[in-house]
């Protein structure tokens, strides 16, 4: 006979109906992706994140998280050709607010989602909606509208090509490159002026200063709600 479930649930936003499931060893429903999962796996190296993948390179529709159920939703077509140069995604209980903002001197405040990042693969990864373990070893500060919207940009952990990549310096610089002229360009608008900046690009120790404050971040806003399933 198996063990008794010591399933706990908690409504994360009453309004919208999310819940969140704590069971290491059974989960009846699928955990949310931002909230039911974490940074960082049990004993994880302080670079070695858990990510959340929304949109693979041969996308060219726009996927990103509904927050409110945790499915994968069509945000929408991109106008152009652009698809991302790699992986793209966010880190679980991560959260761009007050903290993520002191980051970046050019802004006020940041744009109110997950941390995104972007992962570099040798093999060829066909799908989405996955999540995966990934070495932090940079990022690019974009600020999109005055909003800080920073990518951390990472190799898939045990790549046999970039596995032993640990900062942004030892990609080839077209890696970087192709990131900053995708997230420069992939919402430009004929007539329209592109308000975009993506110049920084910061290392492996600045990209872990920016996830601790997108955790910080997350806690501040969200810390509560696990404070409440644990009490139950």
């Amino acid at each position: 006979m198996p063990a008794p479930c010591t399933m706990r649930a908690s409504i994360v936003n009453p309004t919208e109906g999310i819940f969140m499931y704590n069971n290491s060893q059974f989960n009846r429903w699928r955990r949310h992706p931002w909230h039911g999962l974490r940074a960082r796996t049990e004993g994880a190296k302080e670079d070695i994140v858990q990510v959340y993948i929304e949109m693979t390179p041969d996308d060219v529709v726009k996927y990103e998280l509904d927050k409110a159920s945790g499915f994968l939703m069509v945000d929408r077509p991109q106008r152009t050709t652009s698809s991302p140069p790699a992986l793209y995604g966010f880190i679980p209980r991560t959260y761009c607010a007050e903290e993520v903002a002191k980051h970046c001197p050019h802004a006020t405040v940041a744009d109110g989602d997950p941390l995104d990042i972007c992962v570099f693969s040798e093999r060829h990864i066909t799908r989405a909606d996955i999540i995966l373990r990934a070495r932090v070893v940079g990022g690019i500060q974009m600020i999109d509208g005055g909003e800080a919207d920073d990518k951390i940009v990472a190799v898939l952990a045990g790549d046999n090509i970039w596995g032993e990549v640990h900062d942004i310096a030892d990609l080839p610089s077209i890696k970087t490159e192709r990131l900053q002229h995708y997230f420069s360009t992939y919402k430009m608008i004929p007539g329209k002026e592109n308000n975009v900046r993506v110049d920084y690009v910061y290392g492996r120790d600045e990209a872990l200063r920016v996830i601790a404050a997108a955790e910080l971040d997350y806690k501040n806003h969200y810390g509560h709600l696990h404070e409440q399933a644990k009490a139950q």
